[in-house]
């Protein structure tokens, strides 16, 4: 399975308040296979999906398609929000629907990593009908308090790096139980990645007030659950992905979703935590497979 990345459009909508927002587009609207629309974890950005991206829209597995990764608002090459209470599941859900909205998806197949998750579930009730089938990436509708303090612990409060070596060492201090399996390589490309822009340099992709929701959060009281918006889903074909050293999503929380969701399809992603980063070439296949095989089923008319 080759991996090279392929090149993509860098498309930008406007939201309902007028804030731009950035997504990449691979591959073309003519191409056959159902679209695929892309959503990263907290804070994270469309980069995330590039070696996932390319092989669907490759058609390294079945059809050639369109693969959409987007920018939430206040990350990478989307404009960051002067009110940080906008950094919100509602108004981001909201900014999702305008992106398909504005670059005419009716129907796509959608995988959700971590944050990108809850989008994709809340989408069962914001625009079910948009919802072909679902990759769930390490996340469920019950998020672990133990791994809500650990990313309350860094998001915003990371140093900015003075070089990618630099940034390797930064990540491995702060990611390495959870990503006990990864390779040099892996190590580079994860801190590339996550650090640096289009054009190589090198910094935070995010907007650091990214953090005062998160402080917000009284993690000794439960969290809301998402069971309603996760059952919304049934009849839609779904593959989950856990890293087998997640601290958010739990083993017991993955074998209730699989129980609630007949036929849906399991991969534990070996050394890896929260979330598997989707650069292994297991984990890239399993999803183009399960890509490959929605598009048999039929469309709604």
């Amino acid at each position: 399975m080759s991996l090279a990345e392929l090149t993509y459009q860098s498309r930008f909508v406007s939201a309902q308040d007028g804030l731009k927002l950035h997504i990449r587009d691979y591959g073309s609207m003519r191409d056959p296979g159902i679209p695929v629309v892309c959503l990263p974890g907290l804070s994270r950005t469309a980069a995330d999906f590039g070696p996932l991206a390319s092989a669907l829209a490759g058609g390294i597995v079945g059809q050639k398609r369109r693969v959409l990764a987007l920018d939430y608002r206040g990350r990478g090459l989307s404009e960051y929000d002067p009110n940080w209470k906008n950094y919100s599941l509602e108004v981001e859900n909201e900014d999702v629907r305008t992106a398909l909205t504005a670059l005419g998806i009716e129907l796509a197949t959608f995988i959700g990593t971590s944050r990108g998750g809850l989008h994709t579930m809340t989408l069962s009730a914001t625009r079910p009908t948009a919802v072909h089938a679902v990759v769930l990436n390490d996340i469920g509708p019950v998020l672990e308090p133990r791994g809500m303090a650990r990313i309350r612990g860094y998001v915003g409060k990371v140093p900015t790096p003075r070089s990618i070596p630099d940034a390797v060492d930064l990540l491995k201090r702060m990611m390495s139980e959870q990503f006990s399996g990864l390779s040099e390589a892996d190590w580079e490309t994860y801190a590339k990645i996550t650090f640096t822009d289009s054009v190589g340099r090198i910094g935070l992709r995010y907007d650091k007030n990214l953090m005062k929701p998160l402080e917000n959060l009284d993690l000794e009281q439960p969290l809301s659950d998402l069971w309603a918006q996760f059952d919304g889903l049934n009849g839609k074909p779904m593959l989950i992905l856990r890293g087998a050293n997640s601290d958010l999503l739990s083993a017991q929380t993955l074998k209730e979703m699989a129980r609630r969701h007949p036929g849906a399809e399991v991969h534990v992603v070996e050394g890896q935590g929260h979330p598997p980063l989707l650069l292994d070439t297991i984990s890239i296949g399993r999803i183009c497979d399960f890509v490959a095989q929605t598009d048999r089923l039929e469309r709604p008319n």
